[in-house]
């Protein structure tokens, strides 16, 4: 067994760390280098997929630029990195924070939703049952008990939540039909 300097130890640390670095971690740390300051204000890596780079830029204006310039980038960028990218795709899609989009769509509560029936779902009507015939029976009648009262689409006499009505004036299934309808 050899005895080796502390310098040596780290250094082979330190070829560990870069070689199990993730390509990804890779480029952010060295972005803002490659591309300078001004572009990189005005652009974010969002991801690797199957060896191509996507990058959120501030303005439609910044990335037909940068797409135009995006051979001369990949070379800059595969001389840093592990992996070679193949392309770079450029778009305004998650220039907003991502992390703060996910607060938003998780802060939408369900009662906003056009088909929401309110609070009177009761829990305790879930209980497991075995056969499936009368797991089926059970389901019918919560469905049945659910509906009771609701208002009916105009156009299949269908209990509809009064939301999808506000919204559309049918139901959502006779909504859906109306816009394939629209679109052929």
């Amino acid at each position: 067994m050899s005895l080796k300097s502390i310098n040596d130890v780290l250094r082979i640390l330190e070829k560990q760390a870069k070689w199990q670095e993730q390509p990804f971690q890779r480029l952010l740390k060295c972005w803002a280098e490659v591309v300078g300051p001004v572009v990189a204000a005005n652009t974010r890596p969002l991801s690797i997929q199957r060896d191509v780079l996507s990058v959120a830029t501030s303005s439609a204006a910044w990335a037909q630029n940068l797409t135009f310039g995006r051979t001369s980038l990949l070379l800059k960028l595969n001389k840093k990195l592990p992996t070679l990218l193949v392309d770079i795709r450029f778009s305004t899609a998650g220039w907003q924070n991502p992390s703060v989009e996910r607060k938003q769509q998780q802060s939408i509560s369900p009662h906003e939703h056009p088909s929401y029936l309110g609070d009177e779902i009761n829990r305790s009507d879930a209980t497991p049952t075995k056969d499936v015939n009368a797991a089926f029976g059970h389901w019918t009648k919560i469905v049945r008990s659910r509906s009771h009262g609701l208002p009916l689409c105009p156009q299949c006499q269908s209990p509809t939540p009064p939301g999808e009505l506000q919204r559309w004036q049918v139901c959502s299934v006779c909504a859906a039909k109306q816009f394939s309808k629209q679109n052929s």
